[in-house]
């Protein structure tokens, strides 16, 4: 899997640091063969194309965008001419607009990492588009069209990825035909567009898991000043699709439909996988089945971190078909992530300075997580007595160690744990009194011992004595 760049500051900065390149007009090769936008041999001129004049790709399968270390891809205008373009993983910044099928045909593969547009993007601008969208993200500062002119046709298959416009056109000249197929994707539109993308709705033109599905959408409530739109399949898979988990122990969930014969039980078969391949191709479907043929509406499983898993589900319910097939259900995806460790930096302490004027404590800590950790111990804070040393802390390596204390007043400990990706973090205070009596009267429950006349928390000669001096003293008040 490649590395994603996680965040894009300025685009305007982005391009200024190209610095000014003439306009000039390139074409995709593929010279070399290995589709590798990044190769300049790829390119006619035998440069990568700038953020200045037209890039046209006018061949399959065409290029790709994967990460590539330091390297971003630029483009100036895109043109898809009976051609494909597939991002993966890597970064795409266009500085105007990114036409799929300006004529002829065109595909835009997007499946992780981001393309970035300052202009309007067309599926089908003159031609026959699709957009294949499993993941990733888009943004359009302007207006995203589907298709743009009466001559074209476009479908956007969001499969997955979130894709972020300014303002959305569903066949906006008459004529053109366009559709929008939601899955496990979110579609994030700049402003009020619920009356808009709810006549989409109504009119056939933007559907859910192929009419399989509803569209649910909201207006600054998922997203503040923004409208969403999110597709949900009548099965309601859980995990959400597209979504994300903890890895672990999990359950898979889903609502079954009504059965053909009220009362008769909807029976269900389900996959489960990591290798989306092998569902797809459904070549050797009983070594990814976990359920067959069973009344259920849930199962457990097992899922490893950082893993994308698939899942799908078929349900028999019944009817005229004498052989019972199932209905196929789709392909439903998440992703297991890793759990921070869960640390446990043991309960707060209290003690005093031995006769040396100092006291080792020991630190209980418990950590948990599947996978193998460090830790780290460090001091957050401690009283500031220029006459004692600084805490020591024995191994701070160690999940069990000790420390010791020199100064009267409060420490404050900090322990972490990484597993290499993940840190997860508890702390623990200790406060040191001058003597176990005072420790003891810090305590919320302290309760002072019944003759304990001096406050030293003991009852011995001194309180005696004490009780002795003052016999018979009467301080009560009498009338004058």
């Amino acid at each position: 899997m490649f590395r994603k760049l996680m965040c894009l500051t300025s685009f305007v900065l982005v391009l200024g640091l190209v610095g000014y390149v003439q306009a000039q007009d390139i074409s995709w090769s593929d010279a070399t063969g290995d589709h590798n936008w990044f190769t300049e041999a790829n390119w006619d001129l035998g440069i990568l194309p700038t953020s200045e004049g037209i890039t046209s790709i006018e061949s399959l399968p065409g290029p790709i965008i994967a990460y590539n270390e330091g390297a971003v891809a630029y483009a100036g205008r895109v043109y898809i001419v009976n051609g494909a373009l597939t991002v993966d993983g890597g970064t795409l910044l266009v500085n105007t607009w990114l036409n799929i099928a300006q004529s002829g045909t065109g595909t835009l593969n997007m499946y992780s990492g981001t393309l970035q547009t300052l202009s309007n993007f067309s599926v089908g601008n003159a031609g026959s588009a699709i957009l294949n969208m499993t993941g990733g993200t888009i943004n359009i500062a302007r207006t995203m069209q589907i298709p743009e002119k009466a001559t074209a046709t476009g479908h956007a298959k969001l499969h997955g990825g979130i894709i972020n416009a300014n303002d959305i056109n569903v066949r906006p000249t008459a004529g053109g035909v366009g559709t929008i197929d939601m899955r496990a994707a979110t579609l994030i539109i700049n402003g009020d567009k619920l009356a808009k993308v709810q006549g989409y709705i109504d009119q056939g033109w933007i559907t859910a898991y192929d009419g399989d599905g509803t569209l649910k959408l909201d207006y600054d409530v998922t997203n503040p000043g923004k409208t969403t739109v999110k597709g949900v399949h009548y099965l309601k898979p859980n995990p959400i699709d597209g979504g994300s988990v903890v890895h672990g122990a999990l359950e898979l969930s889903w609502t079954l439909p009504d059965p053909c014969v009220a009362g008769e039980p909807v029976l269900v078969d389900v996959y489960f996988t990591d290798d989306w391949e092998a569902l797809y191709s459904f070549t050797d479907p009983a070594a990814i089945q976990v359920v067959s043929m069973q009344d259920v509406n849930s199962i457990v499983v097992q899922s490893q971190p950082k893993v994308k898993y698939y899942w799908a589900v078929d349900t028999y319910i019944g009817g005229d078909d004498p052989n019972n097939n199932p209905i196929l259900g789709p392909i439903f995806s998440f992703t297991a992530v890793n759990q921070a460790p869960k640390v446990d930096a043991g309960p707060d302490l209290l003690t005093w300075p031995g006769e040396d004027g100092t006291r080792t404590k020991d630190l209980d800590a418990t950590v948990t997580d599947q996978d193998a950790y460090t830790v780290m111990w460090t001091v957050i804070s401690e009283p500031n007595d220029p006459n004692n040393p600084d805490a020591v802390i024995a191994d701070p390596s160690a999940e069990d160690t000790s420390i010791t204390l020199s100064a009267l007043g409060e420490y404050v400990l900090q322990l972490d744990a990484s597993d290499g990706e993940k840190t997860g973090s508890d702390t623990v205070t200790i406060n040191v009194y001058n003597d176990g009596c005072e420790a003891a009267q810090s305590l919320p429950d302290y309760v002072p011992v019944v003759g304990d006349l001096n406050g030293d928390c003991k009852v011995n000669d001194v309180d005696l004595a004490l009780l002795q001096e003052n016999w018979l003293k009467d301080n009560s008040l009498t009338e004058p």
